[in-house]
C-alpha cells in the first residue's frame, strides 16, 4: 500500500471572466505545489459560474476547445501533480452541456472523467430556484480514477445527497471521493459538513471536497468550507468562507484500519 501522501483543495469565488478564474485557480495551484500538495483537487464549475443557464449553451466551450483542457495539463506536467478539475461545463452536439469532471496525471494525461449524474433542480425559500436539468444532461456512470496512491471515486456537488453513488463507487474499490461543489450557502450551512461527514463515515473513505465561496455581482452566494475528511469522519481542514486553499495529509492506511473497526461495506444486505 503506498505511504501518506499531502492533498489541497482549492477554493476560488468563480464569476464569468474564464480568464481570470483560470488564472486565479492556476495561481493557487502553484501555491499548493509550493507547500507539498501531490494531489490538487477544485471545485465545481471553477473557470466560470454564469448569471443564468442559458449563458452556458451560448458562450461556453466544446471539449476540443475548452481553455482550461490546455492550461491544466501542462501545470500538472510542470508541477509534477495530480490534479482533479472539480468540474467543467463541455457544450455538446445536442445542444446542452455535461457538468464533466476530470482527473489529470502528473504526466499531464487525462486519466479519468465524470459527468454529474444527479441534477440540482430545487426551489429553496425566498425564491431561490435552480434548475440546471434545462441545460444539463446527466451522466449515467460512476467512474474511478486510479492514483499513485489509491482509487478516487469521483462526483460532483448535487451528487452528495445519493448515499447510494457513494456506496457504490466504495463497493468498487474507491478509498477516496471526491466531491467538487459551488454549494449554495443556503444549503451548505444546512447540510454540508453532515453529508460530507456521512459519507466519509459510511464508506471508511477519505471526502477531498474542493468548493466555491462568496458573492458574485448578480448576488449568488455559494458556501465555500471546502473539506478534507478522514475515514473516521475528522475534518482534518476547512478552507472557511475566504478564497484560498487548505492541506491535509492522507494516509491510505487509515482507510484499511476504519474498515476493519467497522466492516460496513461486507455487511451490505440486497433489500427485497
Amino acid at each position: 500500500m503506498a505511504g501518506p501522501f499531502t492533498v489541497a483543495c482549492i477554493q476560488n469565488c468563480a464569476e464569468d471572466d474564464v480568464a481570470h478564474n483560470i488564472a486565479q485557480a492556476a495561481r493557487m495551484v502553484r501555491q499548493a505545489a509550493a507547500r507539498g500538495a501531490e494531489l490538487i483537487c477544485l471545485p465545481e464549475n471553477f473557470t466560470c459560474l454564469e448569471e443564468s443557464d442559458a449563458l452556458y449553451l451560448q458562450r461556453g466551450y466544446g471539449e476540443s476547445d475548452h481553455p482550461a483542457l490546455s492550461v491544466f495539463p501542462a501545470l500538472a506536467r510542470e508541477l509534477n501533480v495530480v490534479l482533479a478539475l472539480g468540474s467543467l461545463t463541455i457544450r455538446l452536439p445536442g445542444g446542452k452541456v455535461h457538468n464533466r469532471s476530470y482527473v489529470i496525471a502528473a504526466d499531464g494525461t487525462v486519466i479519468a472523467t465524470y459527468n454529474k449524474i444527479h441534477l440540482f433542480d430545487v426551489q429553496l425559500r425566498q425564491g431561490e430556484m435552480y434548475r440546471e436539468s434545462t441545460t444539463v444532461e446527466p451522466g449515467t456512470q460512476r467512474t474511478i480514477a486510479a492514483l499513485p496512491w489509491g482509487r478516487l471515486g469521483m462526483s460532483v456537488c448535487y451528487d452528495v445527497r445519493f448515499p447510494h453513488l457513494y456506496r457504490a463507487l466504495a463497493q468498487a474499490g474507491a478509498d477516496f471521493l471526491a466531491v467538487p461543489a459551488a454549494f449554495t450557502a443556503t444549503t451548505g450551512e444546512a447540510h454540508w459538513h453532515v453529508l460530507l461527514r456521512a459519507r466519509a463515515i459510511e464508506n471508511g473513505c477519505y471526502v477531498f471536497a474542493a468548493g466555491q465561496c462568496g458573492k458574485r455581482r448578480w448576488g449568488r452566494r455559494t458556501y465555500g468550507h471546502s473539506l478534507i475528511i478522514d475515514p473516521w469522519g475528522a475534518v482534518l481542514a476547512d478552507a472557511g468562507s475566504e478564497p484560498g486553499f487548505v492541506l491535509a495529509s492522507v494516509d491510505p492506511a487509515k482507510v484499511t484500519e476504519a474498515r476493519a473497526m467497522i466492516p460496513s461495506l461486507q455487511h451490505d444486505r440486497p433489500l427485497g
